[in-house]
């Protein structure tokens, strides 16, 4: 009887966001949240890990702010592609990202949004489990 091929795993493929035309979602945020404004925001998830535990794309916002809360187990790594954002702990202590500049939300922040000028965003969300 003649040996069987070996089996071949499928090898992970490269995600190219300018390849990808992901579905757009909208939202807005929840009303108890809002500061300023009611700006519509759009997501296009261009990655999804197979665990669940990590995505990455791109968004976008018109101006407006709203209170954010990030869960324990929650991180944001974000790089401005285009427009404005502040964003402020609930401390009082804030910084402003505009094209080219990136920063870390971390895990359990509470404090505001602001987008100042229509945005659009590279961003990697990763949760890990509790």
């Amino acid at each position: 009887m003649p040996t069987p091929p070996p089996t071949r795993i499928a090898m992970p493929q490269l995600t190219v966001f300018s390849r990808q035309s992901p579905a757009p979602e909208y939202d807005r945020p929840r009303p108890e949240r809002l500061l300023e404004g009611n700006p519509l925001r759009t997501t296009h998830e261009h990655f999804a890990a197979p665990q669940g535990d990590l995505v990455a794309g791109v968004w976008a916002c018109e101006p407006g702010a709203w209170r954010i809360a990030f869960g324990a187990n929650k991180d944001e790594f974000f790089c401005i592609i285009e427009g404005r954002v502040r964003i402020a702990d609930n401390e009082g202590n804030s910084a402003e990202f505009g094209p080219g500049e990136a920063g870390v939300i971390p895990a359990g922040f509470t404090g505001s949004f602001t987008v100042l000028e229509a945005v659009r965003k590279h961003y990697v969300v990763l949760e890990r489990a509790d």
